[in-house]
């Protein structure tokens, strides 16, 4: 596997994973009859993101990079709400 297959193996994981995290909220919406977003939807939004700035950084793209560091302090101060139980949990 060439370096770029590499990144580009990443890149493509990092984007699934990304939006698998909408299938997630939709379907824990439809389980409680209303708008939720479960612990799952933040964990893999960090995931997800981690992953999409470490192909940002190998892309060396300023703009993608400052954009995954913004999302990923939201996706962390909400896993450390589902943490400290301060967070309400999908039923």
């Amino acid at each position: 596997m060439t370096h770029q297959v590499f990144w580009l193996t990443i890149g493509v994981i990092a984007q699934v994973l990304f939006a698998g995290r909408m299938i997630v909220q939709w379907l824990a919406s439809e389980r409680a009859g209303q708008s939720v977003v479960p612990r799952e939807f933040w964990t893999l939004s960090c995931i997800g993101g981690c992953l999409m700035l470490a192909y940002a950084c190998w892309r060396q793209d300023p703009i993608f990079v400052v954009g995954q560091i913004g999302g990923l302090v939201v996706y962390s101060r909400n896993l450390a709400l589902w943490k400290t139980g301060t967070a309400t949990a999908a039923s």
